[in-house]
């Protein structure tokens, strides 16, 4: 391992919203872009690429990735960002458009170089505390908890709030919510793949066209054929990608420097989608990294989701070694489970 190096775990931070909105259901997606641009310069990142849809806007980011939607902003950063920063101006900017914040949800894994981290981020415990100062008084219903697994290197922190109204409607929706989430954190990945996003020393492209060149001839525009991409290369190596496909976003990010190697892949679901789709994404995206150490969050309230994440990648030679679950009050149950190859 190497002593220190780029922090690819990133923190992702989710933010719903309720109220009249004047302006046809488009929300937050009528916030301007310099307004976008101080709230990324608190967290200390900037927008390098972006596209849109008619449901929400995607943003690349020089750490990750933001996500747009008219009641629902998505924010995902890597390194030594300070993402809890953004919470106190996006509730202000939301206000100032008639939306009040209904439930807060942040989650992330354990960090390679957890020294290297600034406030709030040096703990979990600061994060917390931090959130907990930063959120409004009526999200009342609150909870955090560290999801072990066998290995100590990977734990899952989760932090949630919601206020009343939203705590009513997870009540009466109970399994009847299908929608889920799956964040994917993939470490030792293969070093033959890993260099595939190394640029050549001056490759005279910029990140946009070397970006697109990545997601060819890496196979990630396999994954899904049916989603527009809108990704970027990094130099000298890293790549991030955006895919929309209708309402529904997936994220990726690479972290390949030997020694601390990651890779992350995210993206949304529902429980009545093609089973055969679901296993087949996940096992495109294993075989595109090969890693040595995969762990797999579901956040979902139907217990549908979670068990299609060992029948899509133990059949390529993982083990399931570990699985813990927990329910939170805003969002519903949340499944952590690692994997590593199966010994032969």
């Amino acid at each position: 391992m190497a002593m220190s190096g780029f922090e690819g775990f990133e923190k992702r931070l989710e933010l719903q919203f309720s109220g009249d909105d004047p302006v046809n259901g488009v929300g937050l997606r009528q916030l301007d872009f310099e307004s976008i641009e101080e709230v990324l310069h608190a967290v200390q990142c900037t927008v390098v690429s972006a596209v849109g849809n008619q449901y929400f806007d995607s943003y690349v980011l020089s750490e990750s990735s933001l996500f747009v939607y008219p009641t629902k902003i998505i924010i995902k950063t890597c390194g030594t960002t300070q993402l809890l920063k953004s919470i106190r101006p996006l509730i202000h900017l939301a206000c100032d458009i008639g939306l009040t914040l209904s439930v807060c949800r942040y989650t992330r894994g354990s960090f390679i170089f957890p020294k290297a981290q600034p406030y709030p981020h040096t703990s979990f415990k600061e994060e917390v505390t931090y959130l907990e100062e930063s959120l409004p008084n009526h999200l009342c219903y609150r909870k955090a908890s560290v999801m072990p697994s066998k290995m100590s290197s990977h734990s899952w922190h989760v932090f949630s709030a919601c206020d009343e109204s939203h705590m009513l409607t997870m009540q009466n929706l109970g399994d009847d919510h299908d929608f889920y989430t799956i964040e994917v954190c993939m470490t030792e990945l293969d070093r033959v793949h890993a260099r595939k996003f190394f640029r050549r020393p001056n490759d005279g492209k910029n990140g946009d066209t070397a970006g697109k060149e990545m997601t060819e001839i890496t196979g990630i525009g396999d994954i899904n054929p049916n989603a527009l991409i809108c990704d970027f290369a990094f130099d000298p190596c890293g790549y991030s990608m955006n895919g929309i496909d209708n309402d529904r976003y997936s994220t990726i990010h690479v972290t390949p420097e030997d020694g601390f190697s990651y890779a992350s892949y995210e993206f949304v679901g529902s429980i009545y989608d093609d089973h055969i789709g679901i296993v087949e994404v996940l096992k495109k995206v294993v075989q595109v990294f090969r890693p040595g150490t995969i762990s797999v969050a579901t956040t979902s309230t139907s217990h549908e989701a979670w068990t299609r994440v060992a029948n899509a990648i133990e059949p390529i030679g993982m083990k399931c070694r570990s699985c813990t679950v927990d329910e939170f009050p805003a969002v519903g149950t949340v499944v952590f489970q690692t994997f590593t190859p199966r010994r032969k």
